[in-house]
């Protein structure tokens, strides 16, 4: 009654009422599900210093308007339309602090490391299994897509992370240490990194990579016992493994072939890896996105969103995520992706879920002279070339098509066929895996054609993504952050897609509001078990008695 809402002038409440921040409140922060949290907190009678809802609910609306934490604090105190979304009652309240907020991160990072769950991952979840029930989405139709997410790191050369790592080592030592070991240092010490490769000349690196191979031997081997508990020294193990190889007490750096992409890219960020696509480059990770695409839905919403090392191909993300998004929409019958995704081992899993896999592009070559299979029974496949078809006949192994010679002789693409030349045929040998391929490729031919671009859209999805990237950069450092990322701007992308349906059609709020009376009713249910013992405890506590009867005087009882 006298709550922050309620103190307002009725035209400023009509505002709020249609206002963004207020469908927030209803659609995202009453929404999430507390509980899921109780792993990070003791199951003592205790609590958490700060409301886990609004926490979450900051971090999404933190991502959505592309706010630093400093915005986000000062929306927080004095944006009414910000309090409003976080179920904040009271203008003078604030629900944490900043300290707060990144020791809730830290929580949720040291769970993720010890368990491999995502707990952000499962608030998106169990909000988008609600708004998919509630607006009838069908998700019998899916596209998926990928997009790189650089970590906000420098971009080191090979010789300039050795020399960061060196000045870093030098920096961790005590003061009688850095008196002991300044002649090791001194070439290095009075420059940053960058001023040091910057003042070289291209025909002084290989010598300097010679010299910095023998300083990292000397480390290894005489600093590495006194400082090998810092968490510093491990990053050195690493990247000495990485870069240098030993044999008989004599250091070699190793060539650039034998570099990988997994090798570590910056000392603030481990879990960054390399990837060079159209000639760019980026160090970081990579977000994956499913989303709805069944052309008779009002709108498209994500259903699974995952984070990946960005030299992790495309094919084996989908693989393992596959089993997920069968498991969060076992409705799913067709999937759309771009060539990226195909693989044999994807065939197998597509089949096995009972998916139809839709291909855009195909990597490699096309083929001069096409042979497609279709299967005609469980062990009989129908296979057809240019000019001929013919039926297979099952091997011990594999399958094999015979086709008349006669007819091949005045076949153009003779020289170039595939089949094997035999006395008096051409024989083409293939496998189910060949099927299944052959099955994936065709797919987009035997769909109708106003299903056959559904695909192209996800790329707006990724868009909207990179949109919260300045310059293709994340803001944050490492794998679980860049995940953090990801699971709030899919909530937040849901959210605006699902605000821009309200405004046209604003019946469909009754969705919304029945899922939150289920929910209520749930609850009462459960409040409803120990009301007997509430009702018995507070009527045999005499302080409770003398109140309730001063009270009862003063009720005026109305015909």
């Amino acid at each position: 009654m006298f709550g922050l809402f309620n103190s307002l002038p009725e035209n400023m409440k009509k505002k709020i009422k249609k206002s963004e921040e207020y469908t927030f409140y209803n659609i995202i922060f009453r929404n999430i599900d507390e509980d899921i949290f109780s792993q990070l907190y003791s199951d003592k009678k205790s609590r958490p210093n700060a409301p886990i809802n609004a926490m979450v609910a900051s971090l999404i609306l933190m991502n959505r308007y592309n706010w630093t934490y400093e915005s986000l604090f000062k929306h927080i105190q004095f944006n009414i339309l910000t309090k409003i979304a976080l179920g904040l009652d009271s203008i003078d309240e604030m629900p944490f602090c900043m300290a707060t907020i990144f020791n809730f991160q830290n929580r949720l990072n040291k769970y993720f490391i010890k368990t491999g769950k995502n707990l952000l991952e499962q608030v998106f979840d169990t909000l988008t299994d609600k708004q998919l029930k509630a607006l009838k989405i069908k998700t019998n139709i899916q596209r998926t897509d990928s997009c790189a997410a650089a970590s906000n790191i420098r971009n080191y050369s090979r010789l300039q992370l050795l020399v960061e790592l060196v000045l870093r080592i030098y920096r961790v030592f005590s003061d009688k240490d850095k008196k002991r070991f300044t002649d090791h240092f001194k070439a290095y010490i009075n420059k940053t990194s960058g001023q040091y490769i910057y003042s070289l000349k291209a025909s002084d690196i290989p010598h300097e990579l010679e010299k910095i191979s023998e300083l990292y031997y000397w480390i290894n081997e005489h600093l590495k016992p006194l400082y090998k508990d810092h968490a510093l020294f491990k990053v050195f193990e690493r990247v000495y493994t990485e870069h240098f190889t030993v044999i008989k007490h004599r250091v070699t750096l190793k060539g650039k072939e034998q570099l990988k992409s997994n090798f570590v890219q910056s000392p603030d960020d481990l879990d960054a890896t390399y990837r060079k696509k159209n000639h760019k480059v980026t160090k970081g990770q990579s977000i994956n996105v499913v989303e709805t695409a069944h052309p008779d839905n009002p709108i498209n919403l994500i259903t699974d969103v995952a984070t990946n090392s960005v030299n992790k191909d495309d094919s084996k993300v989908v693989h393992e995520r596959l089993d997920t998004v069968k498991e969060k929409t076992p409705e799913l019958e067709e999937l759309h992706f771009d060539g990226a995704y195909g693989s044999s081992e994807n065939d197998k899993k597509f089949e096995q879920h009972g998916i139809t896999p839709v291909e855009t592009g195909v990597r490699g070559r096309k083929p001069a002279a096409k042979i497609e299979v279709e299967q005609v029974s469980e062990t009989d496949y129908s296979v057809t070339c240019p000019l001929q078809k013919v039926r297979s006949k099952p091997t011990k192994t594999r399958y094999k098509a015979t086709f008349a010679l006669s007819i091949c002789k005045s076949c153009p693409f003779q020289g170039k066929c595939p089949t094997i030349k035999k006395k008096n045929s051409r024989i083409f040998y293939f496998n189910r895996e060949y099927y299944l391929s052959n099955r994936r490729r065709k797919a987009i031919e035997t769909i109708p054609i106003e299903r056959r671009k559904l695909r192209n859209n996800i790329e707006a999805t990724m868009k909207e993504f990179v949109h919260k990237m300045p310059n293709r950069k994340l803001k944050v450092r490492g794998y679980f952050k860049a995940s953090i990322f990801a699971c709030t701007v899919a909530i937040a992308i849901n959210f605006g897609r699902i605000y821009s349906l309200l405004l046209i059609n604003p019946s469909l709020y009754r969705s919304f509001s029945l899922y939150f009376i289920q929910y209520v009713k749930d609850h009462l249910k459960i409040c409803m078990k120990y009301l007997p013992k509430i009702i018995k405890y507070l009527f045999c506590n005499k302080k409770f008695i003398k109140v309730y009867n001063f009270t009862s005087n003063l009720v005026v009882l109305e015909p």
